[in-house]
């Protein structure tokens, strides 16, 4: 990857990021081994090495897992260890992929399947990487658990919703409105469906608890419409992403709106994500062509603005990116991004992108406004 004016400033940042994830999977009757070790690296690099670049050698994954039937149809699965998770659509808890250190969790979970639903019970601590060898620990500052039920409207799973409960501790929050623990209870709901040519991605979630020992709420809406032209020269898949997401409406008086999307998905809002979603409003079209069967080629434009005109903008990470409080615009700016990618070989995928963010009114009137530039290229080999 590769960026010219990183967060609208003068700095530049190039870098290659290496990793290898073997991994062993043994099955013995309904008992189950994993173990999943990583090997990173980043080269061409000057500045500090981020927990995101690299880890050196450590544990990625390593759980045991036992699976049981306890009716015709029906499974109970446990696990307890370090592992990988993902969530729905990735908004809250995701394997954060993009970066080139995905996000593992330590602790346990059970899951009950049947036929057509699925219910999910966790209590999990994020691991906190370190650039060492076998030097990772489990997080004492952060702890999330919660409650995942899935219902299929089909047996073929293509269309179904979801609701959920997500608990999250946080002993060191922060926000433009200032730093504390923070205690958050999230309730939200997903409908999705994919009929071949229509699909669909919606979700709205709720948020409650404590900041500083004082009340804190949130909301968020979003969602995702597509179409796919199969009849159509080179198949056009058009969609549409809008989300709206609250932020905080006064950072002086004591209780404390923004939303916090816990642990999401890495390159949120495409390759080049200077931002993430806390106080937002986003709209996204996009259209994908296959000019061959094994090549997509997709053009994305999309928008950014501020929900609340009293917080700031955040990265995907929760780090303030710009205080809001010395600017009364709500324009934050416009992103394009054209992106390939090829599936060469069942196992070998190559892909590219070239992304460029022009900064807004809010951004011009709180600091460096550049335009952000970024190509990043990815050789993916599975086996």
């Amino acid at each position: 990857e590769g960026y010219a004016h990183l967060n609208w400033g003068w700095a530049n940042d190039s870098y290659v990021w290496h990793r290898f994830m073997p991994y062993a999977d043994l099955h013995a009757g309904d008992v189950r081994l994993f173990a999943q070790p990583i090997v990173s690296a980043i080269s061409g690099v000057d500045r500090p090495t981020l927990p995101i670049d690299a880890t050196g050698a450590d544990m990625l994954q390593a759980f045991a897992e036992a699976q049981v039937a306890i009716a015709e149809g029906a499974s109970l699965r446990m696990s307890a260890g370090r592992k990988l998770i993902s969530l729905g659509a990735g908004r809250f808890i995701d394997t954060r992929y993009g970066p080139n250190i995905p996000q593992s969790f330590d602790g346990i979970d059970t899951t009950l399947t049947g036929q057509t639903r699925q219910v999910t019970s966790f209590y999990f601590r994020p691991v906190d990487n370190a650039p060492g060898d076998f030097d990772d620990r489990t997080s004492r500052q952060k702890a999330i658990w919660g409650v995942y039920a899935t219902q299929w409207l089909k047996r073929d799973r293509a269309i179904g919703f979801d609701a959920y409960y997500l608990g999250l501790r946080d002993d060191a929050a922060l926000y433009d409105q200032g730093a504390g623990r923070e205690l958050v209870h999230t309730f939200g709901s997903r409908i999705f469906g994919d009929t071949g040519s229509w699909h669909w991605n919606i979700e709205g979630a709720l948020q409650g608890g404590s900041f500083a020992n004082h009340r804190r709420t949130g909301w968020g809406i979003g969602g995702e419409v597509g179409y796919r032209f199969f009849d159509k020269p080179l198949q056009p898949d058009f969609s549409f992403l809008a989300d709206v997401i609250s932020g905080d409406d006064d950072p002086h008086d004591l209780e404390l709106g923004t939303f916090n999307p816990l642990f999401p998905r890495g390159k949120y809002f495409g390759a080049l994500s200077p931002i993430g979603p806390r106080n937002l409003i986003h709209l996204r079209p996009t259209i994908t062509i296959q000019p061959y069967q094994d090549i997509a080629v997709s053009l994305t434009g999309a928008g950014y603005w501020r929900q609340s005109l009293a917080d700031g903008v955040y990265g995907i990470a929760g780090n303030l990116v710009r205080s809001g409080q010395d600017s009364t615009a709500r324009f934050i700016g416009t992103q394009l991004e054209l992106a390939i990618s090829w599936q060469a070989t069942p196992e070998l995928n190559l892909s590219a992108s070239v992304s460029a963010f022009e900064a807004g009114a809010f951004i011009q009137e709180t600091g460096p406004a550049r335009t952000i530039t970024m190509i990043g290229l990815m050789t993916n080999y599975r086996f």
